[in-house]
């Protein structure tokens, strides 16, 4: 005789998807969803896929030299605190680089001159990306995680409140959700950083969203592969889905551990890695 096992409830919930998911054992639906918050580099676009790679190798050749220390322990801590702080604005990255740069006994530069000079060299790397939209030579679709017509259009059919907010220069976002045909989700809700960057965060956009409408945060959700929005959504009680999303691989359907690993760990409900299983990923986050 075959002894069988019954499926746990998420088991189950995981079942109905073709691709991977994961739930969180907090995990519990949210038919009563109404606003959305999303994130943009890594959620949305891939625009800027490859981004760490232009931030970390200036981090490394700007940073003084301690003797004895090895190359790759300095990289790990880098890298650590580049990726803490994704889904942050860029100061803040520039900020805490400036403070190892004076642990070392460096003279280090104003974070707002680290980041327009970072800025410059991610400008190089992405302008054939920005020249292609731009002149039409390139279909929008090849700069959007897989799966992200479907996961906006299916939300929009809800007449849920979608709001744009990322960690990247506002003026950029904006030009960037236009080009790829992602404004129109989002009307005059695209928030992104400023100079004055105590003036923007994605957690001020949150707290904004719950009181102008006069919701709690079991009404939001976040959307993000950052470890800040998903922290955020969390701290407020929203539904959290982290977008685990392995961007040098657009389509391939795997998580990025890294990741994966952090967003769990600070409070994400379902880890995805894009959405190829938009409409059953909206279903069952309405308890459907």
């Amino acid at each position: 005789m075959t002894e069988t096992f019954a499926l746990s409830p998420h088991e189950t919930l995981a079942a109905r998807f073709a691709g991977r998911v994961e739930f969180a054992a907090r995990f519990v639906p949210r038919p009563n969803i109404g606003h959305v918050v999303l994130d943009f580099d890594g959620t949305l676009s891939l625009i800027r896929e490859g981004w760490p790679e232009v931030m970390l190798p200036m981090f490394e050749e700007l940073l003084p030299r301690v003797d004895g220390e090895a190359p790759e322990a300095v990289r790990a801590m880098l890298w650590d605190d580049i990726m803490t702080l994704n889904g942050r604005q860029t100061i803040y990255q520039m900020m805490k680089f400036a403070e190892r740069v004076m642990e070392r006994g460096g003279e280090a530069r104003e974070p707002l001159e680290y980041k327009h000079d970072y800025l410059r060299r991610l400008e190089v790397r992405i302008q054939s990306r920005i020249d292609r939209l731009a002149k039409g030579g390139a279909e929008p679709g090849e700069f959007l995680l897989h799966g992200t017509l479907d996961l906006l259009d299916g939300m929009a059919a809800r007449g849920w409140a979608l709001y744009l907010a990322s960690g990247t220069d506002e003026p950029f976002v904006k030009r960037e959700a236009e080009w790829l045909g992602l404004a129109r989700y989002f009307g005059g809700h695209i928030y992104g950083a400023l100079d004055d960057y105590e003036n923007f965060s994605k957690k001020q956009v949150i707290e904004r969203i719950l009181a102008e409408h006069n919701v709690d945060g079991d009404r939001l959700m976040v959307i993000g592969d950052g470890y800040v929005e998903i922290e955020n959504g969390r701290d407020v009680g929203a539904l959290t889905v982290a977008v685990a999303s392995d961007e040098a691989n657009n389509g391939a359907g795997r998580v990025d551990p890294w990741k994966r690993e952090r967003l769990l760990g600070v409070g994400a409900d379902i880890v995805i890695p894009d959405y190829q299983d938009a409409a059953v990923l909206l279903d069952v986050i309405e308890g459907k």
